[in-house]
């Protein structure tokens, strides 16, 4: 009896088309049939389109807010699986509810553990992200998992703007890893901004860890959501002296008034990916596309390859 080839299949959910668009044609594919409703009660309606029985398929899905992102998401997986899928990998651009990582505080959930138990019942073999909030949120999972970062091409593009005098700043002590992986690569200072979180999304800048005086300075973060962090952070710089200020987020999230903070800010500009979708557009905001990394990235699980080429990360602990 003749073994069916196994072939890979490529589908998308709602949110973020553009971007799963950009990884299908990189891969010279087009994107599955999947159809998705929404019927008057709120309610989810997902069907394969096509026959992927015996296939590997890959579901594209960012699950920012509003829940619907997710539930799609579970649901895409659950009619894969039921379809008789050889196996089910979710890519997710942006995996949300990465901030509820720990119980911080009495009575509240750990919703990053749920999302996890929630994507491994639904029936996901594989899941496949971006610069996770709390990568500790790899442990969550009893399922491979593949963490890719977007510094491969955010390094590139500064590296080849060539700022002259750069400092990179980290925004708070938990992206100082990042920053100083930035600051690595880039030939430049690292500065630290002190701070403390009085309330959710209430941010006061407290103390810059360094100096920035007469320095053009990148700050670098894994997202940006209400910009309450970003912009005090921009702020500070410019009162402590700094010159041109940039920006470098993974994820923006945006959220509220967060663009308009952004516009009305000193900030020379501010480079994204597109792992989220811009709800507007704006003069300071430019955006650049992971669709290769992640197309690389499904190609290589596909063909049973490594991707750790893919893992820009700074090795250096001291």
């Amino acid at each position: 009896m003749m073994n069916q080839t196994n072939h890979l299949l490529i589908f998308s959910g709602r949110p973020n088309r553009g971007l799963s668009e950009a990884i299908a044609a990189y891969l010279g594919k087009s994107l599955g049939g999947l159809d998705i409703k929404t019927f008057s009660d709120g309610e989810i309606w997902v069907k394969f389109t096509e026959n992927i029985r015996g296939a590997d398929v890959f579901i594209i899905q960012p699950t920012y807010p509003p829940a619907e992102n997710l539930m799609e998401l579970l649901i895409a997986i659950d009619a894969a699986k039921r379809s008789s899928a050889r196996k089910v990998t979710a890519v997710i651009p942006y995996f949300g509810y990465a901030r509820q990582d720990r119980k911080d505080q009495p009575r509240v959930a750990i919703t990053a553990k749920l999302v996890a138990n929630l994507l491994t019942t639904a029936g996901a073999d594989r899941i496949i992200t971006m610069d996770l909030h709390a990568p500790q949120i790899q442990g969550f999972f009893d399922i491979p998992f593949d963490h890719l970062y977007s510094s491969v091409v955010l390094v590139d593009y500064f590296r080849k703007k060539d700022i002259p005098n750069l400092t990179v700043v980290s925004p708070d002590i938990g992206g100082i890893k990042m920053a100083r992986s930035y600051a690595k690569r880039l030939s430049a200072d690292l500065v630290m901004i002190d701070k403390r979180r009085p309330a959710p999304n209430v941010v006061e800048v407290m103390n810059i860890v360094g100096s920035v005086d007469g320095k053009n300075v990148l700050i670098v973060d894994d997202l940006i959501d209400t910009a309450g962090t970003f912009v005090n952070a921009v702020i500070a710089l410019k009162a402590a002296g700094a010159q041109e200020i940039y920006g470098a987020c993974t994820h923006p999230i945006l959220s509220g008034k967060a663009i308009e903070r952004i516009n009305e800010s000193a900030l020379t500009t501010l480079v994204v990916t597109d792992t989220v979708a811009l709800r507007q557009a704006s003069p300071k905001i430019e955006v650049i596309t992971v669709s290769k990394i992640f197309a690389e990235a499904i190609d290589r699980t596909f063909q049973n390859k490594s991707i750790s080429s893919l893992f820009d990360i700074d090795k250096d602990k001291t």
